[in-house]
């Protein structure tokens, strides 16, 4: 969970902007944006929210009295603020997916199970997680022939590390599962042949699969934190160049002080072992 929260923080986006008064005051406004695993945009002024918005609620909100007053001289502005936010949301979103697909060179296989549920009616799910990419194809058979009735194929939703989860759901009474032989059959890019998982009543073991050793979207994770170290090291280059330069320079600038001091005064020699310094004008 601490790779997630390092990712999220890298894949903010910060835009600062500070700006001086004529009395020499310092304000800053900042607009915070994240791309996983929704959408939001939270704008702050001097550190204090004023608005926000994220692509459940679809919708720029004013969170301070003063901003919502802008609506009385402007009453079209909260749609027009809104309108921005959804095409930010979709740029960002297609932005950071092309980086993923750019950085992403592994596929992670899924990790999965077939078990049963009676209640309220009977009915066997095949359940599918920590795969990646997002694609994969989840089906029935009976007796190696495809069954496309009773069937309930739910959306693919994400995991909190990067991969994916998928479950189906197909109704069949008890009976049915005791007379025939039944089979999940799972396709993704990351295998090299199908997954057959059997409905095995008897012994529910025989009917998972742990997918790769690495663990789910372990493959991911990998590829994201290399990029989040690359990130913090070129951000240490830069840093280390910039004090390298100041110190380098403010070196070069106190030797140049000194050269120019020992030339402005020369030893003159009067009677042997008395000296006296004149200076050069």
């Amino acid at each position: 969970m601490e790779e997630i929260s390092v990712l999220m923080k890298v894949l903010s986006f910060s835009l600062l902007l500070s700006s001086s008064s004529s009395s020499s005051d310092t304000h800053s406004l900042q607009y915070l944006y994240t791309a996983r695993i929704k959408f939001t945009a939270v704008g702050l002024l001097d550190g204090e929210q004023f608005v926000y918005y994220d692509s459940n609620i679809r919708k720029m909100i004013p969170r301070t009295e003063w901003i919502k007053k802008i609506s009385a001289d402007d009453p079209d502005y909260w749609n027009r603020e809104t309108e921005k936010q959804l095409r930010k949301q979709h740029t960002f979103i297609f932005y950071l997916e092309s980086v993923m697909k750019s950085f992403n060179q592994t596929e992670d296989p899924p990790t999965a199970s077939v078990f049963l549920k009676h209640s309220p009616s009977p009915e066997v799910v095949c359940h599918a997680t920590g795969f990646f990419p997002k694609a994969v194809n989840i089906s029935w058979r009976r007796d190696r022939e495809d069954v496309n009735e009773d069937v309930e194929l739910r959306e693919t939703l994400p995991n909190q590390d990067g991969s994916f989860q998928k479950r189906s759901i197909l109704k069949v009474p008890a009976e049915e599962l005791q007379k025939h032989n039944y089979t999940c059959v799972i396709q993704h890019s990351s295998l090299e042949e199908e997954l057959v998982l059997p409905v095995n009543i008897t012994n529910p073991d025989k009917s998972k699969y742990a997918g790769s050793d690495a663990g789910s979207g372990g493959g991911v994770m990998a590829i994201i934190v290399g990029v989040v170290l690359s990130l913090v090291v070129l951000v240490a280059v830069v840093a280390g160049i910039m004090v390298w330069k100041k110190k380098n320079s403010g070196e070069r600038r106190k030797e140049a002080d000194v050269k120019f001091s020992e030339n402005r005064y020369r030893e003159v020699s009067i009677s042997g072992d008395t000296t006296r310094m004149e200076g050069i004008l």
